[in-house]
C-alpha cells in the first residue's frame, strides 16, 4: 500500500528497561484496515515492541509515527482519541459497573468542564452491542468471567472510537470458545468498520486463521513479516522456536495450520 495510507511506522526502534535493551533497530509498517500480528517465543521483545509504539515506554532510539505524526510529540490526549490499547491484565477489583467502565473509553473526548453529549451515550451503546455485552451491562465489572470481562475491556477501548486497535495477548487466559468469540469480533471490526488492529499472539494457529500479515521476533528483532503462508512456513518456526513442527494447510481456509511433535513421536519417526 502507499505510504499515505500508512497509519502506523516504526523507524529504527530500540527499547528496553533499566540497563537492559529488549528490541533493537525494529523497522515495520501497518496500514488502515490491516489486521497484524506480532507472534514470536517467550522473551522475544513482543509485549517490550507494543508498549513502545502504544506511547507506555519511551523508545531510547529511533521514531515511531502514528498517522504521520512523531507520536512522541503528538499530544496523549490526541493520541487517546483514535489510539487505543488492550493490555494482558484485565482484572479490576472496583465495583465499576460495566456501562461505567465502557463510558471510561469516552474521557479523551470529553473537554473539561463539559457534560456528556447524547454521541456519547450513543457511543457507548454501539460499543456494547459490537461486543455483545448490553445484556451485563448494568452488572459489576468484578462479577464477570474472564471471557466476558475481556468483551468489555474492548468495548471500552472501542469507546475511544480508535482508528487503530494495539492489543497485547488479548486471549491468552480464555477457552477455545472464548478465543473464537474475540477474534470474530476483532476480525469483523476490521473487515466491516475499518478498524486496523494490531496484536501480540501466542498461538500460531489463530494468528494464521484471523491476521492479514505476521511479524515474526526473535531474540529482540523483526525474523520475519509477512502473510500467513510466507511467515509460517516449518523451517522458519523451527529455527526460531527451536522445535519441530510440521506445518499443513487447513483444508477448510486454506490458511497454515501448525502441529507440534512431541519428542516421543520424533523418536519413533526416526
Amino acid at each position: 500500500m502507499s505510504a499515505s495510507n500508512r497509519i502506523l511506522e516504526a523507524r529504527d526502534l530500540s527499547a528496553g528497561y533499566a540497563d537492559a535493551m529488549i528490541v533493537r533497530d525494529i523497522r515495520l509498517n501497518v496500514d488502515k484496515g490491516e489486521f497484524v500480528g506480532i507472534i514470536g517465543p517467550n522473551g522475544a521483545g513482543k509485549s517490550t515492541l507494543i508498549r513502545a509504539i502504544s506511547r507506555i515506554i519511551r523508545p531510547r532510539r529511533g521514531t515511531v509515527l502514528y498517522q504521520g505524526r512523531d507520536l512522541w510529540k503528538t499530544p496523549a490526549n490526541d493520541v487517546a482519541r483514535s489510539l487505543a490499547v488492550v493490555g494482558q491484565d484485565t482484572l479490576i477489583v472496583f465495583e465499576y459497573s460495566v456501562r461505567d467502565i465502557v463510558f471510561m473509553g469516552r474521557i479523551p473526548h470529553i473537554k473539561k468542564f463539559r457534560k456528556e453529549s447524547a454521541k456519547d451515550f450513543d457511543v457507548i451503546e454501539k460499543c456494547l452491542a459490537l461486543t455483545n455485552t448490553e445484556g451485563i451491562a448494568d452488572r459489576f465489572i468484578n462479577e464477570l468471567s474472564a471471557g466476558e470481562r475481556q468483551r468489555v475491556i474492548i468495548a471500552k477501548a472501542l469507546a475511544q472510537e480508535p482508528a487503530l486497535l494495539i492489543l497485547d495477548e488479548p486471549t491468552s487466559h480464555l477457552d477455545i470458545s472464548h478465543q473464537i468469540e474475540i477474534f470474530d469480533l476483532l476480525k469483523g471490526l476490521s473487515a466491516h468498520e475499518g478498524l486496523t488492529v494490531l496484536a501480540v499472539l501466542h498461538d500460531l494457529n489463530l494468528a494464521s486463521e484471523y491476521c492479514d500479515r505476521l511479524i515474526l521476533m526473535s531474540e529482540g528483532t523483526v525474523f520475519a513479516d509477512g502473510t500467513p503462508k510466507d511467515v509460517l512456513d516449518y523451517k522458519t518456526i523451527e529455527r526460531v522456536y527451536k522445535t519441530v513442527v510440521l506445518v499443513e494447510e487447513n483444508p477448510i481456509s486454506k490458511k497454515p495450520y501448525v502441529f507440534l511433535v512431541p519428542k516421543e513421536r520424533r523418536k519413533k519417526e526416526v
